[in-house]
């Protein structure tokens, strides 16, 4: 009897769970093609499969529902995103594969950020989390902060340019390049700044 009440909840559970992250999904993946002022309610629960009360009864109104979305998605970012210190082929690659999956949805969301306040604050995080990435990831190609402060900003100012998202929207979506051309020009970029005078 308690192993049946046992497995029915973890079910319940698992399914509840399930329900949840379709939500989530549903949300970030309409948020890279449309404006998120213009994503209701009805939109999410159609694309999820479910009704616009279960999207309520899980995240208590629109407001929640995109917090909690721009949190999976930072989770989610952040794992992408993850490269091998000091491997700059690998970092490159990591972060055009990164651009590849989510750029254009990352350029619109950029595009929203004078006339929406919520979207601003997604997208300064945005900005601090590339910066640490780039921080991170480059470290061993950085002068030392206690001994040159002036030169590592400049150097990590400079690495962030080169892996921005806009640098890969002029080289793949304006220029019309294939990801291998762009991945090859984005390396040229960090390894002409990480060169050893």
């Amino acid at each position: 009897m308690k192993t049946t009440r046992t497995y029915t909840m973890t079910a319940r559970a698992e399914a509840a769970e399930r329900t949840r992250l379709a939500i989530l999904d549903s949300m970030v993946s309409l948020a890279t093609s449309r404006l998120l002022v213009e994503i209701s309610l009805e939109d999410v629960a159609a694309a999820a499969g479910v009704s616009v009360q279960t999207v309520l009864r899980r995240f208590g109104s629109r407001a929640g529902l995109v917090e909690a979305a721009y949190a999976h998605a930072v989770a989610e970012v952040e794992d992408e995103r993850t490269a091998p210190v000091g491997d700059l082929a690998a970092a490159v690659a990591v972060i055009v594969e990164h651009y590849e999956r989510r750029g254009d949805g990352v350029v619109l969301m950029l595009a929203q950020e004078s006339s929406d306040d919520t979207v601003r604050r997604f997208t300064e995080n945005g900005r601090r989390m590339h910066r640490a990435w780039v921080e991170t990831v480059f470290a061993p190609y950085l002068p030392p902060a206690a001994t040159s402060p002036a030169a590592r900003e400049e150097r990590v100012d400079l690495l962030g340019v080169a892996t921005d998202v806009y640098t890969w929207k002029q080289l793949r979506r304006d220029r019309g390049h294939d990801r291998h051309t762009t991945e090859q020009r984005i390396h040229a970029l960090v390894a002409a700044l990480t060169s050893q005078e």
